[in-house]
């Protein structure tokens, strides 16, 4: 059974930075992809980053490129997202969710969500 477990989460100032991390447990992640999504108070679930496992290729939404990095360190299982230069709108809980095969934009494709963290910026 696929665990993932977030954290890093928290409170900082606009054009501070966290990371994120995703610690996963539970299946052959060599055949994943792994997936950074986010939800904002009244708005949609929305992919934010995602990257191949075995051969990275990470993908980004527009609203994130150039400020965020996603990767992965295969050795301890866990899949980081980097943030920086982040905004008030970058406030949402974050979600890891994992799938087998490749990466795709819905929430709907991926079977395996971790809890969710809470990042919150302040202007």
């Amino acid at each position: 059974q696929v665990q993932l477990i977030e954290s890093g989460g928290g409170l900082v100032q606009a054009g501070g930075s966290l990371r994120l991390s995703c610690s996963a447990s539970g299946g052959t992640f060599s055949t994943y992809a792994m997936a950074w999504f986010r939800q904002a108070p009244g708005k949609e679930r929305e992919l934010v980053a995602a990257i191949v496992w075995s051969a990275g290729s990470p993908v980004y939404a527009d609203s994130v490129k150039g400020r965020f990095t996603v990767s992965r360190d295969k050795a301890k299982n866990t899949v980081y997202l980097q943030m920086t230069s982040l905004k008030p709108e970058d406030t949402a809980v974050y979600y890891c969710a994992a799938r087998i095969g490749g990466i795709l934009w819905n929430k709907m494709g991926y079977k395996n969500w971790g809890q969710g963290t809470q990042v919150t910026v302040s202007s």
